[in-house]
């Protein structure tokens, strides 16, 4: 049998082999049993010296010369040696050029290639073990398949804009949200970076152009504006760096929360007014009954309790419409004991550490009213008065700033929400105090972060550049 006739070449579909007789494990045939290579070879000698012997014993019967017949019996023996070992070696040879034709074929990446059985010895074990590497491989094949069918179907529905640029900058992969956005549906594959960037707008090419993630808005020419995050990541792929471009709009995510945040910022004023308004109308016809029966005294009252709801109200508004309107930091140098000295009608605290000798660049007063809100939140988180601490040291580029407390800190989900403007655990809370706190820092260029103490409370934590 030939080598080609030992090849099986099979084109597999998701549902089994197109052309195969027997399942790989049972290409032996069911009546041929397993013969070893050694024995095969024992019985060939065996028939070989009989034969030969046989020879032998009749040439000397013919009376020849002892030379002759000797040299008659050998002759005569490789004779028949060589029919009997070409017999005895064909099927082995055949089948391992078909071992070596199938290993040629996995090397380059075939998998569908299976070897048949045919000898029952030794050789037929390699087979079988050849055939199970080949029906891995090849599920294996099929698995990562249809995984990378599944990851290019969800990178394809995907709203986010991803393009893959390869060392030479150009572009070699880009899903269909990144066609849409930045090709207006045409193949971008192959064409390079810099070419896909000067086909955007004016606004867009420096963010695009350059390596670095951030935010941008564009104008559009219908006058709308859309917001972009722009994240880049740099990797290797097949020992060679490519760059990944992510590309996101965030308009319609930012009009969702703006919409939310102003339907919260409705709800916390309705509340408020309902508050202040319904005992003030309560009280307003309460003193017209005390008007007319001239109790003075309960009228009295009654129109203190109307000006402490109308003070109310008017400090809650008054607090809403600084938030809106936080001034641009009047920046100055100040040391920061002269600080520390003018929070003395704060809350109480005490100064945790040495205090840095160079001076702090920040407006005294906003973040005085930062440090005054930070402190009052402290003693009402129920922290132990001496335990309310304010620490600043010196970064080198800025100044770290701490309030800490005693209190019973907070849970990961408050964490979370503290910073978010309108937010608040307390009954009577407005929830601007943090986000107010967050903004006059951040108009500073610095950072406010919350996180909790080891033991108890909570660390409120500045950075303010130098």
């Amino acid at each position: 049998m030939s080598s080609n006739g030992l090849v099986e070449r099979l084109r597999w579909r998701d549902d089994g082999p197109l052309e195969i007789r027997e399942d790989s494990k049972r290409r032996r045939p069911a009546g041929l049993k397993r013969t070893s290579l050694e024995g095969r070879l024992a019985a060939l000698l065996a028939v070989l010296a009989v034969t030969t012997g046989l020879l032998g014993w009749g040439l000397y019967r013919l009376d020849l010369p002892p030379w002759l017949a000797t040299l008659l019996t050998c002759g005569g023996g490789i004779l028949l040696a060589l029919p009997l070992a070409r017999l005895w070696t064909r099927p082995l040879t055949g089948r391992m050029n078909a071992l070596t034709t199938a290993v040629a074929g996995l090397g380059d990446g075939d998998f569908g290639i299976g070897v048949a059985a045919g000898g029952g010895d030794e050789v037929d074990q390699l087979v079988d073990a050849y055939n199970d590497v080949v029906e891995a491989l090849r599920s294996e094949r099929q698995n990562l398949n249809q995984r990378e069918l599944l990851l290019d179907t969800v990178i394809q529905s995907t709203p986010v804009a991803m393009v893959l640029l390869d060392p030479r900058n150009k572009v070699v992969y880009a899903n269909s949200a990144g066609r849409q956005l930045l090709g207006e549906g045409k193949k971008l594959e192959g064409e390079s970076w810099d070419a896909v960037v000067s086909w955007q707008s004016e606004a867009a090419r420096p963010y695009l152009a350059s390596a670095s993630d951030g935010l941008f808005s564009v104008e559009e020419p219908s006058g709308d504006r859309n917001v972009y995050l722009l994240t880049q990541k740099d990797f290797r792929l097949n020992a060679r760096p490519h760059r990944l471009i992510l590309l996101q709009q965030l308009t319609r995510e930012l009009s969702r929360q703006e919409v939310a945040t102003w339907k919260k910022v409705i709800r916390v004023i309705s509340h408020e007014l309902n508050n202040s308004v319904a005992p003030i109308s309560s009280l307003a016809h309460t003193g017209k009954k005390f008007a007319a029966s001239g109790d003075q005294e309960r009228l009295e009252r009654a129109l203190d309790t109307i000006t402490d709801r109308a003070k109310h109200l008017a400090g809650f508004i008054d607090r809403y419409a600084r938030f809106a309107r936080i001034a641009e930091p009047a920046l100055e140098r100040i040391p920061w004991d002269v600080f520390m000295r003018g929070l003395d009608g704060a809350p109480d605290f005490r100064v945790d550490g040495d205090l840095p000798s160079r001076p702090g660049r920040f407006d005294q007063t906003l973040l005085e009213q930062v440090m005054i809100n930070l402190l009052k939140n402290a003693h009402e988180a129920g922290s132990d008065p001496g335990e309310v601490t304010i620490s600043c040291r010196d970064s080198g580029d800025g100044f770290l700033v701490e309030v800490c407390d005693r209190g019973p800190g907070m849970s990961a989900g408050t964490l979370g929400q503290a910073l978010v403007p309108f937010y608040s655990t307390k009954q009577r809370g407005s929830g601007i105090g943090l986000s107010l706190c967050r903004e006059i820092v951040e108009a500073h260029d610095g950072r406010l972060s919350l996180s909790n103490r080891d033991g108890g409370g909570l660390r409120v934590r500045l950075f303010l550049p130098g």
